[in-house]
């Protein structure tokens, strides 16, 4: 993959430094597997839920943190004594941490375990201060 030269678009866009720089990473960063699989479904325009198959992990033994705008989802699985012989194991039993870039104003609110998923709700709040707002013109 080529690299691409954003240096034309700072002279016009203020403020996106950070969007910037997270192509450029990304472009950079080899892919992370697919494990576990995931959904990331837009509820409205402000709320967003991820879905992640974590078939196999209790609550006890999965993390969910979020550090500024990033929101790292880890699962830690606890080895039994006993090691089952397997005929053929389709289910994937190992640790794993995805980590998620989110938007300025996003939070987590919520999050729960049903039938082996994880939902994660987010939310953004954009605060009224930053919001848009028309400006009178002084005659």
């Amino acid at each position: 993959m080529r690299n691409i030269d954003f240096s034309p678009l700072y002279r016009h866009a203020i403020g996106f430094d950070r969007l910037f720089n997270l192509v450029e990473n990304s472009a950079n960063k080899p892919s992370q597997n697919g494990y576990p699989p995931y959904n990331i479904e837009q509820k409205d325009e402000n709320n967003y839920r991820i879905t992640m198959a974590v078939a196999g992990f209790s609550e006890d033994s999965l993390t969910i943190s979020q550090d500024e705008h990033m929101l790292i989802v880890s699962g830690d699985i606890t080895s039994s004594e006993i090691k089952p012989t397997y005929v053929y194991q389709g289910i994937a039993e190992r640790n794993f941490e995805r980590k998620f870039q989110l938007a300025d104003y996003v939070t987590v609110s919520a999050a729960s375990m049903e039938n082996g998923l994880l939902h994660i709700d987010l939310v953004r709040e954009v605060p009224e201060a930053v919001q848009a707002r028309k400006i009178a013109i002084n005659k």
